[in-house]
């Protein structure tokens, strides 16, 4: 019998509203069954971050590392049953899972340590002769209750993201899991009250949009933390008035391999950031612009290579590509493949989809204005394109409405360099894939890849405001 899970609020464990029935997406069985909260939940959930924020904002440094310390402790004690529960309600291949559940541990462990390093400055004020013996004190304050948004593809680590800086700050936050995926964004909520925190300061509601609204609304909430799709994220910022708001979300991100790239290891990593989770990451591998002496030979490479991927059940250890989230989006994905080779596109393996199982596709002289280039495909599918001189595959890349990272396999450090200065992206990967993300760093995209920055360090600005206090110490 599958396992029901209530959500939380006000650290307590409802039951209220409608049901809603969580499945694998690889074989429809049924994984859990969530209670929704109702309009009357969503409100109490506001309620309860706004009086929780009351206390939060007044914990020391020590305790709020604690309790994020403890949390991360407990998610490594219980790391077996998460990746297993990732594994069951998003389709992710268990081996991939594990690796979701390491992150989240060292998310929750950085937000730890960040939490005893919001420093502030000593910052001289006398630079003019009006200004006397004055001199300013500057910190960092909670910014207030946040809502969080999260997406379906990291439903541990993306929710670990908004939670983990929102408590390292002295925030509180009210988070939305993605529908699909709330099992273990609600046993993080567990696990963070067990830990020690205040009661409120972290409610999980995984309600439908549409009750979702008075988290963008409602100007009780100070910031909304958002991470999706392009079309949901501009349109929710439209709605969240003078809130301050993050967007994330994705791209078509792109790599350039030069010739004197090492190809082996160039076409191994493609492989990975092509097509692991079935191509559902923001910053999977979706371009990629070979040098055109090249061209050939990578590409009988990475072909064989994309053939040799195993695509099955996500809890088979041998399993590479596991199922895509659900049968609409590999439809969408099977169309977008169409219209591309219906205008001359060539398709270089497979295209193929049994319900919502895509099999690893590849394609080569793609249109750049065909939807499977322009816009984020967010499938198990890669185009391939050649290019002459190196500033020309810059402008390739830069020819899309995105820019959340890029990729870069070049030893020439002028041109790491050149990419760097030139690719209008967050993030400029050298010598890797776009998919390489560590915990830590700053993450976040231009253009239509959205603003503002998650990595732990970087999403506590985005949390807190800078206050300064300017003290006339030169009274007698």
């Amino acid at each position: 019998m599958a396992k029901s899970y209530s959500f939380i609020i006000n650290g307590e464990k409802r039951n209220t509203g409608e049901k809603l029935e969580i499945r694998n997406p690889y074989n429809n069985e049924l994984v859990g069954i969530v209670k929704r909260p109702t309009s009357v939940d969503i409100e109490d959930a506001i309620r309860a971050s706004v009086k929780a924020f009351k206390e939060t904002k007044k914990m020391r440094s020590w305790q709020r590392s604690e309790i994020l310390h403890k949390a991360a402790v407990e998610i490594n004690n219980r790391k077996d049953e998460l990746a297993k529960i990732l594994c069951l309600e998003s389709g992710k291949p268990i081996r991939h899972a594990r690796g979701e559940v390491t992150r989240a541990i060292s998310t929750l462990s950085i937000a730890s340590e960040e939490a005893n390093r919001i420093n502030g400055e000593v910052l001289p004020l006398d630079i003019t002769p009006a200004a006397g013996d004055r001199l300013g004190i500057v910190r960092r304050f909670p910014i207030g209750p946040i809502a969080g948004i999260s997406p379906f593809n990291f439903p541990l680590n993306l929710v670990c993201h908004k939670v983990a800086p929102a408590l390292a700050a002295g925030n509180t936050i009210t988070i939305k899991p993605a529908s699909a995926t709330p099992l273990s964004a609600l046993l993080l909520g567990e696990i963070l009250h067990t830990a020690g925190a205040v009661p409120g300061s972290c409610n999980v509601v995984p309600c439908s949009a549409t009750l979702a609204e008075p988290l963008i609304t409602d100007p009780r909430i100070k910031m909304l933390t958002f991470t999706g799709s392009a079309e949901t994220g501009w349109d929710i910022k439209a709605k969240a008035g003078k809130k301050k708001v993050c967007l994330e979300l994705g791209g078509n991100a792109a790599v350039i391999i030069e010739r004197d790239a090492d190809r082996t290891y160039a076409v191994d990593r493609c492989l990975l950031g092509g097509y692991a989770y079935a191509g559902q990451v923001c910053i999977s591998v979706q371009r990629i612009y070979i040098q055109e002496k090249i061209y050939d030979d990578f590409t009988r490479a990475f072909v064989k290579g994309v053939n040799s991927l195993k695509v099955g059940d996500p809890l088979s250890e041998e399993t590479d590509v596991g199922p895509m989230i659900d049968e609409a989006s590999a439809v969408r994905a099977e169309k977008w493949i169409k219209e591309a080779v219906a205008r001359g596109a060539g398709l270089l393996t497979s295209g193929n989809r049994d319900k919502n199982i895509f099999q690893p596709t590849v394609l080569e002289n793609v249109p750049p204005d065909t939807r499977v280039s322009c816009q984020e495909v967010f499938a198990p599918v890669v185009i391939l394109d050649k290019y002459k001189t190196f500033e020309q595959a810059l402008e390739m890349v830069n020819n899309s409405e995105f820019g959340l990272q890029a990729g870069v396999f070049s030893k020439d450090i002028e041109k790491a360099f050149k990419a760097f200065n030139e690719i209008e992206a967050g993030g400029v990967i050298i010598n890797d894939v776009p998919t390489f993300r560590v915990d830590h760093m700053p993450y976040g995209g231009v253009k239509d890849s959205g603003f503002g920055r998650e990595g732990v360090k970087y999403a506590i600005e985005e949390m807190t405001e800078l206050k300064i206090m300017a003290v006339n110490h030169g009274l007698q």
